[in-house]
């Protein structure tokens, strides 16, 4: 990895860990687990998706709305898909 990826991960890293539990439990392993295989455009998605405000974000991937762009309601299912699809007992407390 070079020095500037690992700058970007470490920013992703940071700004993927909101500090509310239910964010933190479904953006993290997804960052951990599933970003290095998106396509580059979904990676900027996710990136987009980060700027939206923690309630937004609650909203939405505890799936009460959607948000109303189709590319950002998709990666939102994403994420939530790989949540319910993940073994979350190997997983330790965030």
């Amino acid at each position: 990895m070079s020095d500037n990826e690992d700058v970007t991960r470490r920013r992703l890293y940071w700004h993927s860990r909101r500090g509310m539990w239910e964010l933190d439990l479904l953006l993290m392993p997804f960052l951990e687990e599933r970003y290095d295989q998106l396509t580059p455009s979904d990676q900027v998605l996710y990136r987009e998706l980060l700027a939206n405000e923690d309630q937004d974000l609650f909203t939405w991937l505890m799936r009460r709305e959607w948000p109303e762009n189709a590319e950002l309601r998709r990666l939102v299912k994403m994420i939530v898909e790989h949540a319910e699809t993940t073994d979350n007992s190997r997983r330790q407390a965030l």
